[in-house]
């Protein structure tokens, strides 16, 4: 089974900074693309960002300018850093990872909390 290990979540004020780590327990190349997703109360987890294989990125339209994500091969390791952040940002962070046969594997969570 394969474990998602992620970091870096807690507590910021409004235009803080925050860079979260996702480290895969078996090497980061087995994976077609690793993303970050989020949920907030009451809502539905929704995509925050993917990197594939390649280095090819996508964006959700709200964080767009404010977060990046990339992926440091010799560490095994996708980050998202989040720069001005908001407090509709707050959310529980997911990563995610899917292989090249399609299966999704999910981490367990990471807390975001912007507030003044």
């Amino acid at each position: 089974q394969v474990q998602l290990v992620e970091s870096g979540g807690g507590l910021v004020q409004p235009g803080g900074s925050l860079r979260l780590s996702c480290a895969p327990s078996r090497s980061i190349f087995t994976f077609y693309t690793m993303g970050w997703y989020r949920q907030a109360p009451g809502t539905e987890r929704e995509l925050v960002a993917t990197i594939t294989s390649g280095g090819n990125t996508n964006y959700a339209d709200s964080v767009k300018g404010r977060f990046t994500i990339s992926r440091d091969n010799a560490r095994n390791t996708v980050y998202l850093q989040m720069n001005s952040l908001k407090p509709e940002d707050t959310a529980k962070y997911y990563c995610r990872a899917q292989a090249y046969s399609n299966v999704v594997h999910w981490g367990q969570g990471t807390q975001v909390t912007v507030s003044a």
